[in-house]
């Protein structure tokens, strides 16, 4: 019995020790891989910026250098968003969805990206369940797999998107504890590209693993699909062979709500503060505060600024007129955003809110409600722009029974 303990208890030393090993590695290349792709965009900002300041008088050099560091800020925040959807810690504002009329109305962009050697075809189930998800993360989630999918056609080929119900028994699931059986409706991306060996398929899904050329793709592209997925509450399954094409089925778990009916919107272009609005721009970190501030004021607002939750109550509890709290939702201090706001409209029942993050809600604490807009950073200033032509624009703030957080 004493030799028996003894190999049991050594055969788990070294199983730990395995996993051990293991999760060091997918944390080494997870790492190795965001450090090689950040200091490659940080080359491009740096650099710009650098030779802006030495040769600020001239206007055209200034502009496409100016451009080149936009262009390397947004794939970087596309980075840091594939990472966030990885992990299942990506900010989302999930709603009940059509996913057919979502696909349909995203098809011309989905040809665009799949060139004209590819063929997009649709196979729509008639009756297909709604779902509650983000659909910006769909969009991309979606956009992903055609774009592997062209990848991985270089002759050319055709992709297939079908949707369908279906209903998954714990069988079925047997290799997915974590997912419940249930009714589920899928979205699968078929190709007839080179397919994918079975060490291929094992690693996936992996961030940062990739089969293409250094410089031709990030390796998070699937990485976001399974993050997606698992977030929304659904799960994932790749079907490949060599010379056989690739599926990926995503389930999505279906909504009990209908799906609202969309009415055409005249939305007015984003404006300049006409009114003299004022905003209160609550941001713990000051290089942040500054140029939130510059943003609001190049936009015609007055502004206040507060470092966190108390000094802006200093602001709310005084005479000051203030029309929009445009806060950050995690700060020091031990009151977020969110509770703020709710503090705020308290004081003041006609306050228009605006918040702004680059946190998940699982670091938060708690969902954003309904009916508080939300500003994604890194953000530029047409976005800020157009959050606040939406937020003065409203007659009305959020009912407050919106804004209640936490038990």
């Amino acid at each position: 019995m004493a030799g028996v303990v003894m190999d049991t208890t050594e055969r788990k030393m070294v199983e730990e020790r395995l996993r051990q090993s293991e999760k060091m590695e997918a944390v080494g290349q997870l790492t190795g891989g965001v450090a090689h792709d950040f200091n490659n965009l940080l080359t491009v900002v740096t650099g710009a910026l650098s030779m802006i300041a030495r040769a600020p008088d001239r206007p055209d050099r200034v502009a496409r250098l100016a451009e080149a560091g936009l262009q390397a800020s947004r794939r970087g925040a596309d980075l840091t968003s594939k990472l966030l959807a990885f992990s299942r810690r990506q900010m989302v504002r999930p709603e009940v969805v059509d996913p057919n009329r979502l696909l349909e109305e995203f098809v011309p962009l989905l040809r665009r990206a799949a060139g004209e050697t590819v063929a997009i075809e649709l196979d729509l189930a008639p009756d297909l369940d709604p779902a509650r998800v983000d659909p910006g993360q769909l969009e991309a989630t979606v956009l992903n797999l055609v774009v592997n999918a062209r990848d991985a056609m270089p002759g050319g080929g055709r992709v297939r998107i079908e949707t369908r119900n279906a209903r998954l028994s714990a069988a079925e699931l047997a290799d997915m504890p974590e997912v419940a059986p249930a009714a589920y409706l899928q979205i699968a991306v078929g190709d007839t590209g080179t397919g994918m060996d079975e060490t291929t398929r094992a690693r996936a899904f992996e961030p940062f693993f990739t089969t293409k050329e250094v410089g031709k793709g990030t390796g998070l592209g699937l990485s976001q699909v399974y993050g997606f997925a698992r977030q929304a509450g659904g799960h994932v399954r790749l079907l490949s062979a060599p010379g056989q094409g690739t599926t990926v089925e995503i389930y999505l778990p279906r909504s009990e709500e209908r799906t609202p009916v969309r009415h055409a919107e005249d939305r007015a272009p984003p404006r300049e503060a006409t009114g003299g609005e004022v905003v209160l721009v609550v941001e713990d970190e000051p290089a942040v505060l500054d140029m939130a501030v510059e943003s609001v004021r190049e936009l015609g607002y007055g502004t206040l600024a507060a470092r966190d939750a108390a000094e802006a109550l200093e602001h709310l509890q005084s005479g000051e007129r203030i029309d929009v709290l445009f806060s950050d939702v995690v700060m020091p201090g031990g009151v977020d955003g969110i509770q703020l706001a709710e503090r705020a409209r308290r004081l003041r029942p006609d306050l228009r809110i605006l918040l702004t993050s680059g946190y998940s809600a699982s670091v938060v604490g708690h969902e954003i409600p309904k009916g508080l807009p939300l500003l994604l950073k890194p953000y530029v200033r047409e976005d800020l722009a157009a959050k606040l032509t939406l937020v003065v624009g409203e007659s009305n703030a959020p009912k407050e029974s919106a804004l209640q957080v936490g038990p």
